[in-house]
Parts: structure tokens; sequence; C-alpha cells
């Protein structure tokens, strides 16, 4: 449980440490193992690494310029618009591997096929936002798991962040995750007591 409770945003990394690239392909591997609609996996993610890749996007955060200058890594979170051309390789690779029978393949993609002709965009971008948050929130407990922290970025221009990073624009943004090791110990905060969140029926 301590992972789910210790858990803190933090804001400010220690700047000499930073991420294996091995190791955070790790974390990234297992985070994504979090569930999405049909499973498409229409998260993507570009990584940023380099102090050069870094700068591309300064202008364009509101804000978190200390997590930018001292994170190990940025992790730029987008879903694919166009998840539904991943099917036949996801399914597909599914029945290779033994994972799935011929008969689940078969009627997934011809049900993946029918509602590709007639789902709206809003309702193939709002899946995506959901997906990839809950890509995020696995991220960030497998971080901490690893024995790194991780915040939350939501504030930053998302109209400008494909251009400032050269990525189509079928991959919208959905939020960004800074990683690294803390410097600082993080706040606590108060959370609502269960009866003003939660009702039973």
């Amino acid at each position: 449980m301590s992972i789910f409770l210790d858990r803190r945003s933090i804001r400010k990394y220690k700047k000499d440490v930073k991420i294996d690239k091995n190791t955070l392909n790790e974390m990234i591997e297992v985070a994504m193992r979090a569930p999405s609609s049909m499973n498409l996996q229409p998260t993507r993610l570009v990584v940023l690494e380099s102090n050069e890749a870094k700068e591309k996007i300064r202008p364009i955060l509101f804000g978190n310029q200390l997590q930018l200058d001292t994170a190990s890594h940025f992790i730029v979170i987008f879903t694919d618009l166009n998840k539904y051309d991943k099917a036949d390789k996801i399914f597909k690779s599914a029945f290779d591997l033994g994972i799935i029978p011929k008969e689940v393949m078969d009627s997934q993609l011809s049900r993946i096929s029918e509602i590709k002709k007639t789902v709206p965009e809003t309702k193939v971008l709002h899946d995506g936002i959901l997906d990839g948050g809950l890509f995020a929130m696995q991220f960030m407990l497998v971080a901490r798991e690893y024995g790194y922290d991780t915040c939350p970025i939501g504030g930053f221009n998302r109209s400008l962040i494909n251009e400032a990073l050269n990525i189509d624009k079928h991959l919208h943004p959905v939020l960004i995750l800074s990683v690294g090791k803390s410097d600082e110990s993080g706040y606590q905060s108060y959370r609502l007591p269960l009866s003003d969140t939660v009702i039973y029926k």
C-alpha cells in the first residue's frame, strides 16, 4: 500500500540523477499493461531526455520550469486518433502467441471494423484521453516501486506541442509526466471524506 499512500507530486528533482534508458523502458512496459478501451492501446509517448528536446517545450509550459530543469525525463503522453489501424497487429499477434483463440480474434476484428465505420471522432478522443490517464496513473505508481518520483503536468499549450515536437496531428496530447529522484519531500494533502465523494444506492 505504501506506493499508493506515499506518492507525492514532486516539483524539484535531483538534477544529477538520470534514469537509464533500460530502466525507464522497463517502467514504461509495466505501465503499458494498463487497460484501454477494446484493448486498442492508443497511448503514445514522446520521451524528452536531452536538454535540447526539453527546451523545445519550455515556451509552451504554463510554469513548471523547475521540473523541466531538474527532472531526469519529461514524458509527453499522446493518444492516437488512428488507433483502429493497430487492431490487426494487436489481435493477430495475440492469436499467434496463443493468448486468444481464432474465434475471439475474428470476433474482435469484425466488431472493431463495424465500430470504426460509425464512431464519432469525439468518442475516439474521449476514450483515448481516459486510456492515457490510466497509463499515467499506472506509470506514477510503477515509478514509486522503482524508487523514483513523478508529477503529472496538465499546464501546457496543447495547440502548440505537436508542432514544437514535430509530432503528427493524429496524435492528440493528453498529459505530461515529469520523472526523476525527488529533491524535496513533497506535501501531504487533505482528502475529502467518503461521505463527500461516494454515493451508495
